[in-house]
């Protein structure tokens, strides 16, 4: 009897394998849980003393309605145009932006948009980047907030007490440069992946070669919420971007980059880096290598996405 209830467990053991109904864990370097926060948990903290909601929306968006009494960074706020659109803004740029919206080095700052968790994730990721570490972001954004019981308004920003934010030395470990992703591509290693996280037609019509291609809204649940870290610690290694490795993040101008640097950073993973001049630098530099999946046009649009 023995004898025979080892073999039925072992039967059912590779069956429940082949089924995928069996997960084995991943290791991560890093906390995990520690970026995202829920709409119901940030409504709880924001009572809280030096810790501030601050709307993420572009500045239209905010005025056609944000959470009551958050104040509006938007993206060209934290960003410059050049040499390529969405850059990463120099500290002087980055401090003048806080401080004038109240906020300083000891506050906790909780951030949201409505556009798929992107804007507030660069915010999250340009924070970071000047060593503000205390940053979280809110899971699914304006809606999540207001299905959460958060009052909506229409009304002008409040009046907010001027700070002097001090910004650190910028962060370089978490910024890959050109020169960077190009030596990926002439001397693979396989411990750096690149990843594409733009859509599957923007990728289709030219890639950075050897790329990985994971469309950044895979990081969401319908309702535009973030999945699960066990959700992403399937979706990724299970396509050979993994924790021990270095992943070189971009898709147009790196603002979904950041959506993606945040969904693996909460998940665990920590030497991440955003090749921020992304694909508008690459695709539009003619002596670069593209990679055209077979049968793809070679025409790039570069107005596709962010």
């Amino acid at each position: 009897m023995k004898k025979l209830s080892t073999v039925l467990f072992v039967v059912i053991a590779f069956s429940l394998v082949l089924t995928g109904c069996i997960s084995y864990e991943v290791q991560v370097p890093g906390e995990q849980g520690q970026d995202i926060i829920t709409a119901e948990k940030a409504l709880e903290v924001v009572k809280e003393e030096n810790t501030i909601l601050v709307d993420a929306q572009s500045s239209g968006d905010y005025s056609n309605g944000h959470i009551k009494d958050t104040v509006n960074i938007s993206r060209s706020d934290i960003t410059v145009l050049g040499p390529f659109p969405n850059m990463l803004a120099p500290a002087g740029k980055i401090e003048d932006t806080l401080s004038e919206n109240g906020i300083s080095n000891n506050m906790r700052v909780i951030a949201y948009d409505s556009n798929n968790n992107m804007d507030a994730a660069r915010l999250w990721w340009t924070m970071k980047v000047y060593g503000h570490e205390n940053v979280q972001v809110v899971s699914g954004g304006l809606k999540a907030l207001q299905k959460a019981g958060a009052v909506t308004t229409t009304d002008e920003e409040p009046e907010v007490e001027t700070t002097q934010f001090e910004a650190d030395e910028k962060n370089t470990d978490m910024i890959a440069t050109k020169e960077e992703v190009l030596e990926q591509v002439n001397n693979p290693s396989d411990d750096v992946v690149l990843l594409d996280v733009r859509t599957q037609e923007e990728f289709t019509r030219g890639t950075i070669p050897d790329s990985v291609h994971i469309n950044y809204v895979k990081n969401n649940n319908p309702d535009g919420t973030y999945k699960s870290i066990d959700e992403i610690l399937e979706t990724y290694p299970d396509n050979d971007v993994n924790p021990d490795q270095t992943v070189i993040m971009y898709c147009k101008t790196s603002i979904r980059a950041a959506q993606t640097y945040l969904a693996l950073h909460n998940a665990g993973y920590r030497d991440l880096k955003i090749y921020d001049a992304a694909w508008m630098q690459w695709g539009s530099d003619t002596s670069l290598p593209v990679e055209v999946p077979e049968g793809s046009s070679t025409e790039t649009n570069f107005q596709d996405g962010s």
